[in-house]
């Protein structure tokens, strides 16, 4: 193994340490001023896409998106962490609620002493995935492979929502 390559594992590896390091002390913060104790998640940097983190609440799982750790890497541990250990104390304290709802927001802010924000202002240029031009009458639309597949695959349409006509794809 060369020694680029060593060093890009050792620095990934020591990100996730501090990404687990930030999981154990939201939880105990949180279990301080709640006094009472919960569950430990499972933990994986698998995350795909733009998004940065996802909570897994049936399954009491926590996903990070590595790439966008490795690109953000203070802001990443010090809001993306508690914004997803968030959203499972929320689950655990209240069963089933908006993804960010008051509940999600008073943990944000009386437990984890941070601003509840909803979305990241990452870059995600580097973990986008490919994009299809398609038009209407008013303009270009860029759509995931995803939505591309399903209008090749099960002829599905989208229609713009400004001039309300079918997008057709752009050769």
């Amino acid at each position: 193994m060369s020694n680029d390559l060593k060093q890009v594992n050792s620095t990934a590896q020591m990100l996730e340490q501090l990404v687990l390091d930030k999981i154990a002390a939201c939880y105990q913060q949180a279990e301080e001023r709640l006094n009472q104790t919960f569950p430990r998640p499972i933990i994986n940097f698998k995350q795909r896409g733009k998004a940065a983190g996802s909570a897994r609440l049936q399954t009491n799982e926590l996903r990070f998106n590595a790439i966008l750790l490795q690109e953000n890497q203070q802001h990443f541990i010090t809001h993306t962490v508690p914004h997803e250990v968030a959203h499972l104390l929320t689950y655990q304290l209240y069963g089933r609620t908006k993804p960010h709802g008051k509940e999600w927001q008073q943990i944000m802010n009386q437990i984890f002493d941070l601003a509840a924000k909803t979305t990241h202002q990452y870059d995600v240029a580097s973990v986008k995935g490919k994009t299809f031009t398609y038009v209407c009458q008013c303009t270009d639309h860029q759509l995931t492979i995803r939505r591309h597949n399903k209008i090749m695959r099960d002829n599905i349409k989208y229609i713009c929502r400004l001039c309300k006509k079918s997008l057709t794809i752009k050769y």
